[in-house]
């Protein structure tokens, strides 16, 4: 009888434990297992090059979504689609300007947001009009080495 207790208390505390570690694990590698609190939209670039899923999306700085996938645009064939997860509570006008941006030198690239002076605010799968895209620092530098510069 005291066996099959401590065997109880044993497997009950190991699921316990189990359950903890998958918690923690989910909220340090900041994973989603139900959606979120998120709403999409898509910005259309010419490039998004070096830009990965996962980045982070600003506004003045502060970190308020994701990249949640990138895609070729299938219309045109030639531009990049950036799908974008934005935390519910950030209202993003719809003559806002996407731009891709690199922190640091060498470092991680991001999109930021700058907001235009519109009243009308985006919705779920709204599309971000205006677009800078991503600076190409070796087609920059090839250009200038060969005298293609203009």
């Amino acid at each position: 009888m005291n066996m099959v207790k401590l065997e109880l208390m044993v497997g009950s505390f190991m699921l316990i434990g189990i359950l903890c570690l998958g918690y923690v694990s989910i909220k340090l590698g900041k994973m989603e297992i139900v959606g979120g609190d998120y709403y999409s939209v898509v910005a259309v670039f010419d490039s998004v090059s070096g830009l990965k899923p996962g980045a982070r999306v600003e506004v003045a700085g502060v970190e308020v979504g994701k990249v949640d996938r990138i895609a070729l645009d299938e219309k045109s064939g030639d531009r990049a689609l950036a799908f974008l997860k934005i935390k519910t509570g950030v209202k993003i006008t719809d003559d806002v300007i996407a731009s891709v941006r690199t922190s640091g030198i060498i470092g991680d690239k991001f999109i930021k947001l700058r907001p235009g002076g519109s009243e009308i605010m985006l919705k779920n799968n709204g599309k971000i009009r205006d677009t800078e895209s991503a600076i190409d620092i070796e087609e920059l530098v090839s250009k200038f080495i060969h005298g293609k510069v203009e």
